[in-house]
């Protein structure tokens, strides 16, 4: 029996099953050409698929519960056999990533979602989500397709992950990485490139790059806030510049990364001498911690408010320091995470990471 369910199960997820009898009831029409091409027109109780129209939000590392209810109009009391399947879209709706699919109490979770997600069916015809431990790619939108015999309705659910966008230079300096490498970098800093929505938000809250970058789609755009000749030229409107789809092979351009919220800290090391990368890693690993990544750095100056005018280290070899509260001697009149590049000498103290 458990072999069936899964198999049913998994031929749900393709979408390779036939439709059974359920009660509804349909009239098949000749089209008017006569063609014996036949038109299925319902004549029963319809099928009502319903998820919140606003955004969802979460953070990384969180539980988070997507809503989905269903009901019948008019209602129909008997005790339905219903399958239920939830999927990630992506952004252009063209491809959708199988997250769960349920008969009854048996269901079957897929990919990335395996022992994290499950159905949350509290109240009589619910059929929400509850993901665990949420990822950053777990951000986008999800479906929620209820199929009831020959019925078959769906709606979509918004799930935004509380985060900042930041850009990323690699060590070789500007326009090194293809959409690959753009993928690896931002992973090797704690983080996920970016998508659309994530660098409009950004953008919306003050975000001004004139560099251009990769994002999630394969696209390769940049925000603008300040018009400027070098940035699209003088007379443009503020907003989000595109290059449009790039070959993710040949073409090379920065990276946009995306981070949420962290689940430890950052705190800062010094030494009287300063320190070089290698003693700054190891001080954090004295520190029962490990050197942090730029995308904590962010986070951490985004969401717990840190704050420090020392340059510090970071484990790609660059040297940072996070500002909140802009003061003399610490560079522009604007809060942001400042940048000293990649040096090859110098001695600085370091930004580790613990978790809780």
């Amino acid at each position: 029996l458990p072999l069936l369910l899964e198999a049913i199960l998994l031929r749900l997820a393709s979408g390779s099953h036939h439709p059974f009898y359920n009660g509804f009831y349909y009239n098949h029409i000749m089209n008017d050409k006569g063609k014996g091409q036949e038109k299925v027109y319902f004549n029963g109780a319809k099928l009502v698929v319903e998820t919140p129209k606003d955004p969802i939000y979460s953070s990384n590392g969180a539980n988070v519960t997507l809503p989905c209810h269903y009901h019948y109009e008019p209602d129909l009391e008997a005790k339905r056999k219903i399958r239920i399947k939830w999927s990630k879209l992506r952004d252009d709706y063209t491809k959708e990533q199988d997250v769960l699919v349920a008969i009854g109490k048996t269901y079957m979770a897929f990919g990335d979602f395996r022992g994290r997600a499950h159905l949350h069916q509290a109240s009589r015809r619910e059929a929400s989500l509850v993901v665990s431990n949420v990822r950053l790619q777990d951000d986008g939108k999800y479906r929620c397709e209820v199929i009831d015999g020959l019925e078959d309705e769906s709606d979509v659910v918004d799930l935004r992950l509380q985060g900042i966008v930041f850009p990323y230079q690699p060590p070789r300096g500007q326009y090194r990485l293809n959409f690959h490498e753009a993928e690896r970098a931002c992973q090797e800093q704690g983080a996920v490139l970016a998508t659309f929505n994530q660098l409009f938000q950004a953008w919306s809250e003050g975000l001004d790059w004139c560099n251009a970058g990769w994002l999630a789609d394969g696209t390769v755009q940049y925000p603008i806030r300040l018009p400027r000749k070098p940035c699209g030229g003088l007379h443009l409107a503020p907003g989000i510049r595109s290059y449009g789809p790039r070959h993710r092979h040949l073409h090379r351009f920065d990276a946009f990364c995306f981070s949420s919220t962290l689940r430890g800290e950052v705190f800062y090391l010094d030494h009287p001498a300063g320190m070089t990368l290698e003693e700054a890693k190891q001080s954090c690993q004295d520190a029962g911690a490990e050197i942090a990544q730029v995308g904590q750095l962010y986070s951490a100056w985004k969401f717990l408010g840190l704050d420090r005018c020392d340059a510090g280290w970071l484990a790609d070899g660059s040297v940072r320091y996070p500002i909140t509260k802009p003061r003399a001697n610490c560079g522009p009149a604007e809060p942001g995470v400042r940048s000293f590049g990649f040096p090859s000498k110098g001695r600085f103290g370091v930004f580790c990471y613990k978790e809780r």
